[in-house]
């Protein structure tokens, strides 16, 4: 099967914020809801801060590929069970894996898909993979977990305030293959933002 044509960006994409923080995971599974809760714990404390976009949802799907369209870059979150604690921060780059068609995508396969339909190289992306323990339909996230999860907003922030520059220094060492929860159902996109005006005007 040939990949599809290229498509342009949406009219639209040159107004949106430079920088994007995406996490998804299921908030009925413990600790699988570290990325949800990190960036609705990120929204809280930019505010109203200028140039930057938080977005959530229960899984990758391919539609969330748009989202990385006009970005300077991405930041995309999620909990791990392999992961070293408190977390790990890893560059991406595209590939194609056997997530590619399905409705939960990986991250790597997330950014094959953009580059398929955009017809270019997508954004600098970042994977902070956030260590948890249990992801039990039911549970509330472990202790261990909400400790990883302060650690990693902390980092999360550092990054939005060097506008998206990833700092050696600041991450711990990734591993080769972060292991997600799993059970995550699927569930309609959600989305709140900040202001889309630049950095500079923050």
């Amino acid at each position: 099967m040939s990949s599809p044509a290229p498509v342009a960006p949406a009219a639209d994409s040159a107004g949106a914020a430079p920088l994007l923080v995406l996490g998804w995971g299921n908030r009925s599974r413990g600790d699988d809801a570290l990325g949800p809760m990190l960036v609705e714990r990120l929204r809280a404390a930019l505010g109203d801060a200028a140039g930057v976009e938080c977005l959530d949802d229960y899984q990758l799907q391919v539609e969330l590929a748009l989202d990385l369209v006009g970005r300077r870059a991405v930041l995309l979150v999620d909990a791990s069970l392999s992961s070293p604690p408190p977390f790990t921060a890893t560059a991406l780059q595209p590939a194609r894996d056997a997530s590619y068609s399905s409705h939960a995508m990986s991250p790597r396969s997330l950014l094959q898909a953009y580059r398929d339909v955009v017809g270019q190289d997508p954004p600098p992306c970042t994977l902070l993979a956030i260590r948890g323990e249990r992801c039990q339909l039911g549970e509330p996230p472990g202790l261990a977990a909400l400790a990883n999860l302060e650690a990693a907003l902390a980092w999360a922030l550092a990054w939005v305030r060097r506008g998206g520059l990833v700092g050696a220094q600041c991450a711990p060492p990734a591993s080769a293959a972060a292991r997600p929860c799993g059970g995550r159902g699927r569930a309609n996109h959600s989305s709140s933002s900040n202001s889309r005006n630049s950095p500079d005007e923050a």
